[in-house]
């Protein structure tokens, strides 16, 4: 394995959450808890991005936002990664690709807020994503109509299931969405109140 990544085992199911992370906050701890708890998965990753290609604005350094979420994030089964700096990926699907060309028979689940699924056609190569893992995709307040009615969400309709801990044993392209007790915490919100300083 090389130095840096993280250990995996054939046949482990892991969650990778990918953001910008600017900053992690209680909505991503409470997430990724759901995830685990709904999905059966054995980890998760969260990938801490460079940056993000959809915003014009870019994140605090990586290692303001890595320390913040290891300091915030302590589930042992939950690993904050800055894997696609490592990498020298910037879309998910060149991430994806190149996670399983490194860990064969590991199976990976995408994990989104349902705030993500709303603009995933904007996303590269969106479909492929779909096709290559499965996704779970987690509620968040006031998006669930919007989600469930997205660009991708309708092309792929066929491919949802009903339940998250089916998720687990499904082979892409399969999708789900799954309702929570939902926390309105938001990196956006918490930069706005000036509690979170670039």
């Amino acid at each position: 394995m090389r130095a840096g990544f993280p250990i995996a085992s054939k046949g482990m199911v892991i969650g990778l959450l990918g953001g910008s992370f600017d900053p992690a906050h209680e909505g991503h701890v409470h997430l990724t808890r759901q995830a685990l708890a709904r999905m059966g998965l054995d980890r998760v990753w969260w990938l801490v991005t460079p940056g993000n290609p959809l915003k014009a604005r870019q994140p605090a350094p990586m290692a303001a936002r890595l320390a913040r979420a290891r300091a915030l994030m302590t589930d042992p089964r939950v690993k904050i990664t800055d894997l696609e700096a490592k990498l020298g990926t910037r879309a998910t699907i060149d991430t994806l690709e190149r996670l399983q060309a490194i860990y064969p028979g590991v199976h990976f689940v995408w994990l989104m807020g349902a705030d993500n699924l709303v603009q995933f056609h904007k996303w590269s190569r969106w479909r492929d994503i779909l096709r290559a893992v499965p996704v779970g995709v987690l509620a968040r307040p006031g998006l669930g109509l919007a989600a469930r009615t997205s660009v991708a969400a309708r092309a792929f309709g066929v491919n949802q299931i009903a339940r998250g801990e089916n998720l687990r044993g499904k082979a892409a392209p399969a999708w789900c969405f799954v309702n929570m007790p939902m926390k309105a915490a938001s990196s956006s919100a918490i930069r706005a109140r000036g509690a979170w300083k670039r």
